[in-house]
């Protein structure tokens, strides 16, 4: 498989190099956390004096002796050279029974400097405070963005290569295929097989056919406002046996996997986050062709969760915003920046502008305002709105 470098990423451990928190890689299957750690492996080797490397990685059989973290532990203080700079890097660390307990005494003898990278459903976010004793910086790593993409494939036309990464999506492992459909067998497998199959282990989920369907349920509604109850009494009405508290607990571990990612809704005139009717985006939208196919394609949809999770990578906060009971796809903040966008497959038809831009114009603050839609023309404003190609904002770092 060809290779680029990850830079996006590779600079945020280089940032974290040398300071004793513990490293941890996260994101969905197959987004390239392995590879990510390789990369920065090489670096460390090249540009680190005095280096020493201490490199489990639990996808080979080589390490599967150490699958017991007392064994895990003393083959890496076997390793260790008092005269050199120690770097640990293990990656799929759940697989290692009791893996917490050997990277905090590591951890805690000061004497390496630790990554790891694991499975999504067995290393969540919520979790790291409570697995490890010493201070994690988290690198969530995200399939291709849409720049990634065009860097892997050497294209040089936005506006065309984006017609394509709306088929094709960021799932890298998919490229090596030669056919859309092969692409599409092997990123449905990615999410049924690495994905559902994690969740189950993780939580011991016995009614998978309930789990299945309401992974097609939410793939199927990506960016709608969905509340657990009105799931629930879907599936009653369907003579599908369940209720809203296990909606909800599945759709958190849907979530905790990074299958899915929650965006809240946000009143912007009284600020004050509301508490039903979340929307749903999928970790790459390449899973709902894969999953459902691509008849009747809403690319308007498709592009909404592209944009939702370019957002995501670049550090902001995602909501769904409320004005007047007019919705605005996302109010992005970050710090003490904020983002109003709407998202739109087209805005040739006046009616279709008009709809979009209303809702960002009754907006009474000061802080940026934009339409990014499919224009294949440079930036414009309109009454102080910017309307964008989604293509050039997305290759916007």
């Amino acid at each position: 498989m060809r290779l680029i470098e990850r830079d996006f990423y590779l600079n945020k451990l280089k940032d974290v190099m040398g300071t004793p928190d513990i490293k941890v890689i996260t994101g969905v299957r197959r987004s390239g956390k392995s590879k990510l750690l390789e990369s920065f492996m090489a670096y460390v080797w090249e540009n680190e004096p005095e280096v020493n490397i201490i490199h489990v990685n639990f996808n080979l059989n080589a390490y599967e002796n150490l699958t017991e973290y007392h064994v895990l532990h003393d083959y890496i203080e076997n390793a260790y050279l008092p005269d050199k700079n120690n770097f640990v890097f293990i990656d799929e660390v759940q697989m290692c029974s009791g893996f917490e307990k050997a990277i905090n005494s590591l951890h805690a003898s000061e004497k390496y400097d630790i990554y790891i990278t694991g499975s999504n459903a067995f290393l969540l976010s919520s979790d790291l405070a409570t697995l490890f004793t010493g201070r994690t910086f988290e690198i969530e790593v995200f399939p291709f963005s849409f720049g990634e993409f065009m860097r892997y494939f050497e294209l040089t036309d936005p506006y065309v290569a984006f017609n394509r990464y709306i088929q094709e999506g960021g799932m890298s492992g998919s490229y090596l295929y030669k056919t859309q459909e092969s692409k599409y067998d092997y990123i449905s497998d990615v999410f049924n097989t690495l994905i559902v199959r994690d969740i189950q282990r993780k939580y011991g989920i016995r009614n998978m056919p309930l789990m299945e369907r309401l992974c097609d349920f939410l793939i199927d509604n990506i960016s709608n406002q969905t509340s657990t109850r009105g799931v629930a009494a879907a599936f009653t009405r369907e003579q599908v046996k369940t209720n809203d508290r296990t909606i909800s607990a599945y759709i958190k571990y849907l979530c905790n996997a990074f299958a899915f990612y929650k965006v809240r809704r946000y009143d912007i005139q009284g600020k004050r986050y509301l508490t039903s009717n979340d929307k749903y985006y999928l970790s790459d939208h390449s899973f709902k062709y894969a999953k459902l196919g691509t008849k009747n394609a809403d690319y308007g949809r498709m592009i909404e969760n592209i944009v939702a999770i370019e957002l995501l990578r670049r550090g902001y906060e995602l909501y769904a915003g409320v004005l007047y009971r007019k919705e605005i796809d996302f109010v992005a903040i970050k710090r003490s920046e904020k983002l109003y966008i709407q998202v739109s497959g087209s805005i040739d038809d006046p009616d279709t502008f008009k709809r979009e831009v209303d809702p960002l114009l009754k907006i009474r603050d000061a802080y940026p305002k934009m339409i990014l839609t499919r224009t294949r023309q440079e930036a414009y404003q309109y009454e102080g709105v910017q309307i964008v190609d989604v293509a050039d904002w997305l290759l916007q770092e």
